[in-house]
């Protein structure tokens, strides 16, 4: 055997022998890293909802400098619009006077002023209210993204956006393994969801709201192949014969 036959033999050899190593570590590091009681798939709709489900409508918490209108059926000396949550998250309204809006649903929010109201002033009070305008809230983007960072967003506000504010996700990203935690009534909650398939069309995309975290997984086997592949020239395997 000639040396150029013996040393291409074994530069092939190693490089076959982190090709196997890389297999078997990648088939290690694709089991989840996220505990088992964070919920996935449809599990995950219910505590981080689609954008276009009414239910994610319904969830929004009010926040302070939110616009909102507040209607008071047949009583329209009680009703207000574009009443702007002050910095405190406090709004004022007549007869009531100051309550608290911030960190409510607009249908927790019509019903505590419906009971306030019908303490001393009305009988059987019928209110709504309704998110006339979303001032500036912020969601953290973590993980293996382009620009980790605190982001502003205003209005409704989805997953794949927060991403892009990120500027997108990094090569060695899991994206079937981004989650969102949200923190509900002192409790933190949170979901796992497979950006792959909503970029895709195949899964919907879920409804972000100020102080959600979102941390964007690490993918082991993604990591171990790009070091393969920048290692590859250290070995001259592709060097071609007669060099």
């Amino acid at each position: 055997m000639s040396s150029l036959a013996r040393r291409l033999g074994g530069k092939m050899l190693r490089f076959s022998m982190m090709l196997l190593a890389a297999a078997a570590l990648s088939a290690c590091a694709n089991g989840s890293r996220i505990s088992s009681n964070v919920p996935r798939g449809a599990a995950a709709y219910q505590v981080i909802p689609a954008s276009a489900s009414e239910h994610a409508r319904q969830q929004y918490r009010i926040g302070p400098l939110d616009s909102i209108n507040v209607t008071v059926f047949q009583e329209p000396e009680l009703s207000t619009e574009a009443t702007t949550v002050d910095a405190t998250g406090k709004i004022t309204l007549p007869l009531i006077g100051s309550i608290d809006a911030a960190g409510k649903t607009a249908s927790e929010l019509s019903s505590e002023i419906a009971q306030r109201l019908g303490e001393k002033y009305l009988v059987d009070p019928q209110v709504s209210v309704l998110v006339a305008g979303s001032a500036s809230q912020k969601v953290s983007v973590q993980g293996e993204v382009t620009e980790p960072g605190v982001y502003e967003i205003k209005g409704p506000t989805t997953l794949l956006e927060a991403l892009a504010m990120a500027k997108g996700e990094t090569r060695v990203a899991a994206l079937r393994e981004v989650v969102v935690f949200r923190t509900v009534d002192g409790q933190r909650l949170g979901g796992v969801f497979d950006v792959a398939s909503i970029r895709r069309g195949e899964a919907a995309d879920p409804q972000l709201r100020g102080n959600d975290v979102i941390v964007v997984g690490h993918s082991t086997a993604k990591s171990i192949w790009r070091d393969i592949v920048t290692a590859a020239p250290l070995f001259n395997v592709f060097r071609p014969l007669g060099y």
